[in-house]
């Protein structure tokens, strides 16, 4: 009972929408689904608010998946032979709260923050690596996406090399990220995913950045889950 109820402690926690939270404490006026792309997660509140707001965000869905993971180890009650697979347990757990979020109809986010957090926790070697490729390749192309679809397979890898333990929950994570982003894949492929710009909504143009969607056309109304 004491590991199911930090498994459902840990999928609430990771459930809630710091994104929407955030950006209506920083007074905003839109809902966050309804502006930008339509996502929750930092890159599109950096978008529509700005990077304080996002960096915000992107600590808290980070801490959502960090937290619970780095104390799952203390609430293990049974044989410690088994230890490692229920921490692995308790980091997929975040991820399923933030992209699957039972505050928001099970939707959510694409769960890369919380995903990070997560494995920080776990294996912090191959995840400095994987954020190092992110960071690299959105200098390059300001595309979070990109960023992400490239840095998920770098952190298997990294694991491989670093430490092969944790391997399998590396790569449950990596697939859940890239099955979140096949709409940006699609987007990708037809030239038409946006870079983020981060400069949150000028007082000249902030109906138009308000309303527009991934490649500046009109946003259909929330849920969209695209960014």
């Amino acid at each position: 009972m004491v590991a199911l109820g930090w498994l459902v402690l840990t999928y609430l926690l990771a459930a809630v929408p710091f994104g929407i939270v955030v950006t209506t404490w920083m007074g905003a006026t839109s809902d966050l689904r309804a502006s930008g792309s339509g996502n929750i997660g930092a890159t599109n509140v950096a978008r529509v608010a700005g990077w304080r707001a996002a960096g915000l965000v992107l600590a808290a869905d980070a801490a959502k998946g960090f937290v619970p993971t780095v104390l799952a180890r203390w609430f293990w009650p049974f044989d410690a032979a088994f230890v490692d697979v229920w921490v692995a347990v308790v980091a997929v757990t975040a991820f399923v709260g933030h992209c699957w979020s039972v505050y928001l109809e099970f939707r959510g986010g694409k769960g890369v923050a919380t995903a990070t957090g997560a494995l920080l926790a776990i294996a912090p070697a191959p995840v400095g690596i994987a954020i190092a490729v992110w960071v690299a390749v959105f200098a390059a192309t300001r595309r979070s996406s990109l960023s992400a679809l490239v840095a998920a397979p770098a952190l298997v890898a990294a694991a491989l090399w670093l430490d092969r333990s944790v391997v399998p929950v590396a790569a449950v994570l990596a697939v859940g990220i890239a099955a979140r982003h096949v709409s940006n894949v699609r987007r990708l492929m037809r030239g038409e995913e946006a870079p983020v710009v981060g400069a949150g909504p000028k007082a000249e143009t902030a109906a138009d950045l308000l309303g527009a969607g991934p490649a500046g056309a009109p946003a259909p109304p929330a849920w969209r889950d695209e960014g």
